[in-house]
């Protein structure tokens, strides 16, 4: 403890550095988070899971796989590694198509030229969050016979515009 002598010879605590005033925190989930919980709940509802089911593989409650769904708890490097082998995707599945005004200016391109992702073209809307997509892809991969599913592929990508 340091100590200051006053002019009386008595010696008395010296005053502490003024602790620097931090913001308050903002209590609504990051964006980034908000993102990666979309994608956990895309992929398990791509695989017919249910948030139990998912919770048990992780050894968690369906209320925590909710919170991070939501983005309300943040998902940790392990849980994230674990989550991605559950899912059977790759870690940067979570961090695919998030918008350049998520991932900042830096995010983006960062991603590309490190091949995390490939480059994307934004939608409208968010395409691959909508109930109809989902249902989509899960009556395709439910048609058995593959030569069939294949002609079904073929026909979709006719009626559509050409690519570029």
């Amino acid at each position: 403890m340091m100590l200051d002598e006053t002019k009386g010879g008595r010696a008395e605590p010296a005053a502490l550095p003024a602790m620097p005033v931090l913001p308050e925190k903002d209590s609504r989930p990051s964006p980034i988070d908000v993102h990666v919980g979309t994608r956990i709940r895309l992929r398990r509802t791509l695989l017919g899971m249910s948030q139990e089911r998912l919770g048990e593989a992780l050894g968690l409650t369906f209320q925590q796989v909710q919170k991070y769904e939501r983005g309300v708890n943040r998902v940790g490097a392990s849980r994230l590694f674990d989550l991605a082998r559950v899912l059977d995707v790759a870690i940067s599945f979570f961090f695919d198509d998030m918008p350049d005004s998520v991932a900042g200016p830096l995010g983006a391109s960062a991603r590309r030229l490190h091949g995390l992702a490939e480059a994307q073209d934004p939608f409208g809307d968010d395409t691959m969050n909508r109930r109809e997509t989902l249902e989509l892809v899960r009556a395709y991969y439910r048609i058995a016979d593959p030569a069939v599913r294949k002609r079904v592929f073929d026909l979709i990508k006719t009626m559509g515009p050409a690519e570029t």
